[in-house]
């Protein structure tokens, strides 16, 4: 293998190793067949992990493995974790909609999570069902793990929870025991390939809900973890399914809401804003989901 191997990839001076590196290491090529992929990035003026594919001596989840290892960026293949499609940010992280979530995360870093002192939660609530509003608290917890800092995902819609479902783990205990003190232990499920990602499922489906989150218990559940994780999102029901939402956003002290293009209507936000606002909680601005 040539000498001027490690500065083939261009802009990977200063990495502490160039992508070529791992792609060979990963895939096992021979210098032969590093040869013939230099020869191709050289002739075609491609980067190394796309000339890799052309000649089918890599797949593209390789090349964006190698990616995430070179930059130190946690990267969980949907192929070795079978994480959901939604988790975009998790299978998909130098796409064009990750990048809008890490927008929005450099956003609520300032406006949201930025003092050390005083940390607070986020509610993520909607209207309706169906406006991507566990889809966004997803998306957005696994952007914020992705900084590094640990952070945990509460799924607080006791009503038709689905994170458990996204993520792939075990949800026999969760919110609910924890809120009727029923468990207390072993309720925070570590994410597979996002090593600073934690789920608190909802667990058994509760009778009562909205009684359980109005009890002192969830307030205490709050201050806990906000100071033990760096980031804190929490899932709640979507607005029509009562107040469930307000009294989340009320504990958590921040709110984000989701609104879905051509679908949302804008006295239903309207509705769902006001009450927050008027509750002194931190409102941290609408989301408009248009996928």
């Amino acid at each position: 293998m040539p000498s001027s191997f490690a500065g083939q990839y261009p802009g990977e001076t200063g990495l502490e190793k160039p992508i070529g590196d791992i792609i060979r290491e990963a895939n096992n090529l021979s210098a032969e067949q590093v040869e013939n992929i230099l020869a191709y990035q050289r002739e075609n003026n491609v980067k190394f992990g796309e000339a890799a594919v052309a000649l089918g001596l890599a797949n593209q989840d390789e090349v964006l493995w190698a990616l995430a290892q070179q930059f130190h960026y946690p990267y969980a293949n949907q192929a070795v974790y079978g994480l959901s499609d939604e988790l975009v940010v998790a299978n998909k992280p130098f796409s064009d909609q990750s990048e809008i979530f890490r927008g929005i995360r450099t956003h609520l870093c300032s406006s949201v999570f930025h003092n050390r002192d005083k940390r607070v939660a986020l509610a993520v609530t909607s209207t309706e069902p169906g406006d991507g509003k566990t889809f966004f608290a997803a998306n957005l917890a696994v952007a914020l793990s992705q900084l590094g800092g640990r952070t945990l995902l509460i799924d607080a819609d006791m009503r038709s929870p689905r994170l458990h479902e996204v993520f792939g783990v075990e949800n026999r205990s969760g919110l609910s025991g924890v809120l009727s003190r029923r468990s207390g232990t072993n309720v925070f499920r570590r994410v597979n390939g996002l090593p600073s990602l934690y789920v608190l499922p909802v667990g058994i489906v509760p009778p009562n809900p909205l009684e359980l989150l109005q009890g002192q218990t969830f307030d205490l559940l709050i201050k806990v973890v906000t100071g033990k994780f760096d980031y804190v999102v929490v899932d709640t029901p979507s607005a029509s399914k009562g107040v469930d939402a307000r009294v989340i956003a009320a504990s958590c002290g921040s709110a984000l809401a989701i609104a879905r293009k051509d679908r949302t209507r804008t006295e239903r936000l309207r509705d769902l804003l006001e009450p927050l606002s008027r509750g002194g909680i931190n409102m941290a601005g609408v989301v408009m989901n248009e996928y």
